[in-house]
C-alpha cells in the first residue's frame, strides 16, 4: 500500500488477530522531520572518526559500511576495534530531544489499541525513557527491549526478534510491527506478523517492499486500526 493512501477497511481485517503491538522508537514512534535520529546519527559518525582515525567522507564510508555488514556502526566497531558499547551509547544518545513535544494524537491512539505494546530498539533503555517522557507517551507501553538486552546484537539478526519474542511470550501470528527501516520487516513478516512500514512524509518510496502497510501518519493509521477492532 503506497504511503499516503489510506486502507480500506476490509484490508485492516488483517489486524483483526493482534494481541501484540511492537514498535521501532526512532524515527517511528516520532517523526524524521524532528532531527533527533540525524542528532544521533551525527554524534555516531564523530565516535566513529575518533575511533578509527578517519575524517570527512571516508568516516562517513566507513560508518555506514558497518552498519550494513553488522546491522548497526556500534556492532562494527566493537568487532573490528574493541569499542565497550556502554559507553558508545551514552556518548552518541547524548542529544537535544527539544523538538519533540508531547503527541496526544498518537498516546489516545496507542490507549485504543486492544492489547500489550512493546518497543523493540537497537537504542538504550536510557534513551527509550527520555524520548518517551518528552513525547508523554511512556506509560502506553507494556516492556522495552533494547540493544543490551539482544547482547549487542541488532535488528535483523533473527536471533534478536526470537529472544524479544521470547522475553515477552509473543505468539507472531498473533502480532504486529511498526518500523522505519524496511530491513527489520523482513524477519517479522517471515515469522508471521503483520508489518508496517512507517515512514516521514517526504520519504521516497522504493519500487517493490516486501511489507504489508506503508504509512506516513502512524497515529491515524493505530486509530483506523482500532476502529476497525471495535466495529
Amino acid at each position: 500500500m503506497p504511503a499516503g493512501k489510506l486502507p480500506a477497511v476490509d484490508e485492516l481485517s488483517a489486524f483483526a488477530g493482534v494481541r501484540d503491538w511492537i514498535f521501532d522508537l526512532d524515527d517511528t514512534l516520532y517523526p524524521p522531520e524532528s532531527g533527533v535520529f540525524t542528532a544521533v546519527m551525527n554524534r555516531i559518525r564523530a565516535y566513529a572518526a575518533r575511533v578509527t582515525g578517519t575524517a570527512g567522507e571516508d568516516a562517513v564510508a566507513l560508518q555506514r559500511s558497518y552498519a550494513a555488514r553488522y546491522g548497526t556502526t556500534l556492532r562494527g566497531l566493537m568487532e573490528e576495534h574493541g569499542v565497550d558499547p556502554v559507553e558508545f551509547l551514552a556518548d552518541v544518545h547524548a542529544v537535544d530531544r527539544s523538538a519533540l513535544a508531547p503527541d496526544a494524537a498518537l498516546a489516545e491512539a496507542l490507549s485504543r489499541l486492544p492489547g500489550r505494546k512493546f518497543i523493540l530498539t537497537s537504542g538504550t533503555h536510557a534513551h527509550v525513557g527520555k524520548t518517551l517522557d518528552c513525547l508523554a507517551i511512556a506509560d502506553r507501553f507494556d516492556g522495552v527491549f533494547d540493544i543490551a538486552d539482544a547482547d549487542y546484537l541488532p535488528k535483523p539478526a533473527a536471533a534478536t526478534y526470537a529472544a524479544f519474542l521470547d522475553r515477552f511470550a509473543i505468539e507472531p501470528a498473533a502480532a504486529a510491527m511498526f518500523e522505519d527501516a524496511p530491513r527489520n520487516l523482513v524477519v517479522p513478516r517471515a515469522l508471521g506478523m503483520r508489518t508496517v512500514l512507517v515512514t516521514g512524509r517526504q520519504a521516497p518510496q522504493p519500487a517493490s517492499l516486501d511489507v504489508d502497510f506503508v504509512i506516513d501518519d502512524l497515529p491515524g493509521f493505530l486509530v483506523r486500526i482500532a476502529d476497525a477492532h471495535s466495529s
